[in-house]
């Protein structure tokens, strides 16, 4: 009895206690003003990716975010425009295979009717071409995180105040994050089965 009245006042005594204030994480204040931090969410780091990160590691994964954004892009598009029924013309194989005459989406790599396995090596083997040699700053003349422009391609950036180039890159980042949850719904959604509105029958 004197133990359980001796733990009610050690409890009844903490209540007075001063609250513990949460410390706020350095990686909060370092990159809260990055561009990608915009309303409503601003800096979004549930997973602590960037707990005690400098600013090397911050720009490792905006360009890992940024690649993955630009994959899932192409990804997206891809699956829509071929699921629209629009093919590349002529034939995939020298047995006259059409590109048509393969199915879309996941069952285009993996199934009974997916290409074939030496298609699907050519295909892996140009990812890792393009990854490798193609798809990084080969100059070392970047202006920022993922520009690959490497002194050869411009489409007119150059021309561009700072304010519309920042605008420009907040975009592009949106639009990849939106087309990384989107493929991935395709993806879902595909395995599920059904129809959805202008993707029709998955």
């Amino acid at each position: 009895m004197k133990l359980a009245v001796l733990a009610a006042l050690f409890g009844s005594a903490a209540a007075f206690a001063p609250a513990q204030t949460g410390k706020t994480t350095t990686a909060l204040n370092a990159f809260e003003s990055e561009l990608g931090a915009q309303p409503p969410l601003g800096f979004f780091d549930p997973l602590g990716l960037l707990d005690d990160a400098d600013q090397e590691r911050f720009d490792r994964l905006r360009y890992v975010e940024i690649k993955h954004g630009r994959i899932a892009q192409l990804a997206f598009l891809g699956n829509i425009i071929t699921r629209a029924g629009v093919h590349l013309p002529g034939n995939i194989d020298y047995a006259g295979d059409s590109f048509d005459s393969f199915p879309n989406g996941w069952a285009a790599i993996s199934g009974p009717d997916a290409i074939p396995g030496a298609g699907l090596a050519q295909i892996v083997a140009f990812i890792g071409a393009l990854e490798l040699g193609v798809m990084k700053d080969v100059t070392g003349e970047a202006e920022f995180v993922g520009d690959f422009r490497n002194g050869a391609l411009d489409f007119g950036w150059d021309s561009f105040d700072e304010e519309t180039k920042l605008s420009k890159r907040a975009i592009e980042l949106n639009n990849g994050r939106a087309a990384m949850m989107g493929i991935l719904g395709l993806m879902v959604h595909e395995q599920l089965g059904g129809e959805l509105p202008i993707v029709g029958q998955m």
